[in-house]
């Protein structure tokens, strides 16, 4: 007789989980706001028709590069975002229905049939994962035989479209210079901006027939590629769950398209992306798509969660494939837009929320590669951040101003602490790896210079405090530049710094010269000012009107310096809370985000999903979302929230399902990454957690608030064992590479990690624009 297994594990038939997620259009896209997005970190574009007669029978790849940008005229200001033109499927006859164009998530592939006033066309599309290439393949029936792809550079797209895309303002596009030409059977596009500084970008592409026979590419393979190889390329594209045939588009030939973009105008650049188009030319189809899928395949099952909200589960997931499309870790900081760039007032980084929260979900996530690229950005540009601050300071500070270009060229002004706040993305980092060579080498060196520049603004006043000078709390009267001094922003993130650089010395056995300095600090800091609505801006300036920003909540979210465990502590952060969200005017999403992180943080749950559905009705059918121009923080800051729901580990403490809503009573969640280096997994079954695994990746002490009263029972690989928790949080002794099934007393279940009941009716919810959608009323 064979044992039954007991534990947990995972089960996810993950094509069939994101397809009922996939993004689904039935109506044509007609706007950025409404189109279908795919990128692979560099490059990008943004999928959408034309709604005025003139552009009816165009389907626009709106094309976007990370890495192009332009310098600002007279070299005033930093290199922005520069707009670099579009792919356009030209058709015979108007687009027409019935349409469906459907992301695919599992794949990150779009998928499409277009019906027109003349015929047909079936399209796929995605940017390539690992090489920065756009593959467009389509085929059509007679009617639009003729409907063809076509490259236009900025200065050249139809006014029509630029019409349509104008609803914001870039602060500054360059004179472009467009040169066209074909070489080696590459059609290239340079568009120059200033030939001296070799700035500009060059895009190639080639558009060849593909034909189809028994599954094979008869046009264009490699001609030295190994015959096993091309068999076994073929038999993993057959078991790769998900993935059909070469011909799976339903055609015996297709046109296919390849295109890239590269940065400058120089002869090298032009070279680059000639190769780039050729090899994607050459490469064998069904290992040019197996890579890419793979990629993806491996990307979404580093973590899962699963909630009975189908729509909020759906926008979750859809973020997911946003962060994977958006960056790598090679690339370069994830700015306002990422790479789908389109008019906006912001064509850039800023530095006092924005690259924080983008990131913010990475690390829960379990994607931490991502988050590489910050950590590639910082290092890259050490020496800038030092000569951010004033000469005086630089032998011991650095910082970081408001807003600026990927070089970090962003001088501090009266906004200083947006280092310090990045520096804590950093921190989240290394807490989910403890990988020592990143707290010693970056982290650590970064974080004293930029509470030294702290340390020069101290100031004692008569009552034996240290107190800040008159700074800028952001957002909080922007238009007035108004300075506040003992701003909660900046003593929060000096408190904050000088607590990490303290714990950082004791792991990485420092003696540091300024210990002492940041021990007294810690001691004679001015306290947060507070008043009868809450914490205040700072001193003597209270939460008066409408602020959209978290900036004088800080302590609280996300640096948890103030947990609501001390008395009044609770009652206090709660005032503050509602107090702020009250107030009408310059709210956004973002303040909800932040707000329904904060209720979690409490054990809110109710509060917190409250929260979050408000944010949804600001996001656009896409999942996109805008203000004065698009901006990417705000839906990836709510993914970032819906783990503050599930799963909390600051303070050193691992909270499992700490603020889940009174209607959520089933939830699951595998592998979501825990400060301490820990990957937890766990079930919620009608409103109680029944299984919880802790898995150790560093053999740090390990805490945990599972909720459960009564002693905790603990599978390891030395047997069950009971613990009987302190205070509600229970000490569990793991090594690196240890785990433990925690369950409550009684026989442990066998359970697998499986997605909850949905809601059918939710499936699909975003894509085109569904203003109708009776949701959460009960039709058959």
């Amino acid at each position: 007789m064979t044992e039954r297994p007991s534990g947990m594990r995972s089960k996810v038939d993950w094509q069939s989980f994101l397809g009922k997620h996939d993004p689904l259009w039935t109506v044509k896209p007609v706007a950025w706001e409404e189109g279908a997005f795919i990128g692979n970190g560099r490059l990008g574009a943004m999928i959408y028709g034309e709604e005025n007669r003139a552009g009816r029978g165009s389907l626009r790849f709106v094309l976007g590069s990370t890495e192009v940008t332009a310098s600002a005229p007279d070299g005033v200001g930093p290199a922005i975002r520069v707009p670099i033109g579009e792919l356009v499927l030209k058709l015979s006859g108007w687009i027409y229905q019935p349409l469906e164009i459907r992301l695919v998530l599992w794949d990150a592939e779009i998928r499409a049939e277009l019906t027109t006033t003349r015929g047909k066309v079936r399209l796929r599309a995605f940017v390539h994962a690992v090489e920065p290439v756009v593959t467009v393949e389509y085929d059509t029936d007679e009617g639009e035989k003729d409907a063809r792809l076509h490259w236009y550079p900025y200065p050249e797209i139809h006014p029509v479209h630029l019409q349509t895309d104008r609803d914001y303002v870039n602060p500054y596009t360059p004179p472009i210079v467009v040169e066209r030409s074909e070489e080696r059977g590459v059609s290239v596009g340079v568009q120059s901006y200033d030939r001296e500084a070799e700035e500009g970008c060059v895009t190639a592409w080639q558009e060849l027939t593909r034909r189809h026979t028994g599954g094979r590419d008869e046009v264009k393979e490699l001609e030295d590629q190994d015959q096993e190889q091309k068999d076994q390329d073929q038999e993993d594209m057959e078991q790769e769950q998900g993935c059909r045939s070469s011909s799976e588009i339903g055609c015996t030939e297709s046109r296919v398209c390849f295109l890239t973009v590269y940065r400058g105008v120089s002869s090298s650049a032009r070279t680059e992306a000639i190769e780039t188009v050729q090899k994607a030319v050459r490469s064998h189809w069904d290992s040019w798509l197996n890579v890419h899928r793979r990629w993806w395949h491996d990307y979404y099952p580093r973590s899962f969660l699963s909630i009975p909200d189908t729509r909020l589960e759906g926008f979750y997931w859809i973020q997911m494939y946003k962060l994977g499309s958006g960056m790598r870790s090679d690339s370069l900081v994830l700015d306002n837009q990422g790479p789908w760039l389109t008019s906006t007032p912001w064509p850039g980084l800023w530095f006092n929320m924005n690259v924080q929260m983008s990131y913010s979900p990475v690390y829960a996530a379990n994607r931490l590669d991502l988050g590489q690229s910050l950590i590639r950005g910082l290092r890259k540009h050490k020496e800038q951040l030092v000569r951010n601050v004033p000469e005086h300071c630089r032998h011991d500070s650095a910082g970081l101003g408001r807003s600026g270009s990927y070089d970090l060229n962003i001088p501090v002004e009266e906004e200083v602490g947006n280092l310090t706040w990045l520096l804590h993305s950093v921190w989240r980092h290394y807490r989910c790896n403890l990988i020592d060579e990143l707290l010693r080498d970056t982290l650590y060196p970064l974080l004293r210079r930029s509470v030294g520049y702290y340390l020069h603004l101290l100031e004692e006043e008569g009552d034996g405090q240290l107190h800040l000078p008159p700074t800028v709390s952001p957002e909080y009267g922007s238009f007035a530049k108004l300075k506040v001094a003992d701003c909660h922003y900046d003593l929060a993130l000096l408190r904050w710094g000088c607590e990490t650089l303290l714990d950082a010395c004791e792991r990485l056995k420092i003696e540091d010269p300024l210990q002492e300095k940041w021990e007294d600090v810690l001691t004679r800091l001015a306290p947060y000012p507070t008043d009868e609505t809450g914490f205040m801006i700072g001193r003597d300036v209270p939460l008066a009107f409408g602020h959209r920003h978290f900036s004088h909540l800080l302590a609280v979210f996300p640096l948890h310096l103030l947990r609501g465990e001390e008395p009044g502590e609770r009652e206090l952060i709660l005032r503050s809370l509602r107090h702020w969200v009250a107030r009408e005017g310059d709210l956004r999403g973002f303040t909800f985000t932040a707000a329904a992180s904060i209720a979690a943080s409490l054990g809110l749950g109710n509060e917190a999903n409250a929260y979050l559905q408000t944010l949804l009705h600001m996001i656009t059918p896409n999942t996109m979302y805008k203000e004065a121009g698009p901006v990417i923080e705000t839906p990836l800051a709510a993914a970032e929230a819906l783990h503050d729901m599930l799963l909390q580990s600051w303070d050193g403490t691992i909270r499992v399902f700490p603020a889940v809503p009174d209607a959520w009573r089933d939830c699951s969640f595998h592998d979501l990454r825990a400060e301490g280096a820990f990957l937890v997994s766990a079930v919620r079954r009608g409103g109680n957690t029944i299984l919880v695994r802790i898995k150790s990746m560093a053999g740090e002490p390990c805490l945990v608030r599972t909720g459960w009263t009564g002693a905790v029972q603990a599978k390891t690989d030395n047997g069950i064992v009971a613990l009987e928790p302190t205070e509600g949080v229970v000490r569990i002794a793991l090594q690196a590479g240890e785990e433990a099934l925690l369950f409550p007393d009684g026989e442990m279940p066998d359970f697998y990690i499986v997605p909850v009941a949905d809601d059918p009716r939710m499936h699909h919810f975003y894509g085109g624009r569904k203003p109708w959608r009776l949701y959460g009323l009960p039709i058959e």
